[in-house]
C-alpha cells in the first residue's frame, strides 16, 4: 500500500494508543485481590498472558517497521525549494522558530533603555541599557525568517499530504 508521511503519522499514533491501551489491560488483569474465604476463582478477571504478549510484540514489530519506512522516506525525499532533505527539514524548522523568537525580542528593544529597578539596591544612580545592534535590521531579518519559516512549513505540509511511500506491514 502506498500511504503519506500524515497518514503514517496517524497510524502511528494508533499503534501507541492500541499499545498503551494493551498495557493498561495486562496490568488491571495481570494480577488481582480476593479476600479471605473469597474463592478466587470468582473474582478472577479475564488475562491470557500469552495472547497479551503475542499481540504487544505484534505491535511493536508493526510500529518499527512503519517507523523505519517513515525515517527512510524522510531521508531519502528532498523537500522542492529548499534543497534539504524532509529529515533536514524537521531540523531546520525549530532553528528557524528559535531565530524568529530571538529576532522578535531584539526588534522590540529600545535603542536606550533604563534598566529596571533592582527593589534591594538603595542607589539612586540610574542605569541605562543600549541597544549593541541595529533594530532596524533586526526588524528586516525578523521578516525574512518569518517568511522563511512559512515557506518551509507549507512546503513540508504539502509533501507530508500528498507525497507517498511503498509500505506494508
Amino acid at each position: 500500500m502506498n500511504i503519506t508521511s500524515a497518514e503514517a503519522n496517524k497510524m502511528l499514533r494508533k499503534l501507541a494508543d492500541e499499545h498503551a491501551l494493551l498495557l493498561r489491560k495486562e496490568t488491571s488483569s495481570a494480577s488481582f485481590y480476593a479476600s479471605v474465604g473469597e474463592d478466587p476463582e470468582d473474582v478472577r478477571p479475564e488475562y491470557d498472558y500469552a495472547l497479551t504478549q503475542k499481540l504487544l510484540a505484534e505491535n511493536e514489530s508493526k510500529t518499527r517497521k512503519l517507523k523505519h519506512a517513515l525515517n527512510v522516506f524522510n531521508t531519502t525525499t528532498v523537500v522542492p525549494g529548499f534543497d534539504m532533505t524532509i529529515d533536514e527539514m524537521l531540523v531546520y524548522i525549530p532553528q528557524l522558530t528559535k531565530a524568529k523568537e530571538k529576532l522578535g525580542q531584539m526588534m522590540v528593544a529600545l535603542p536606550k533603555a533604563r534598566r529596571e529597578e533592582n527593589f534591594h539596591s538603595i542607589s539612586n544612580i540610574v542605569d541605562y541599557v543600549y541597544a549593541n545592534y541595529d533594530i532596524a535590521a533586526t526588524e528586516a531579518d525578523f521578516e525574512k525568517v518569518s517568511d522563511a519559516l512559512s515557506k518551509a512549513q507549507t512546503a513540508i505540509d504539502r509533501l507530508n499530504n500528498a507525497e507517498t511511500f511503498a509500505f506494508e506491514f
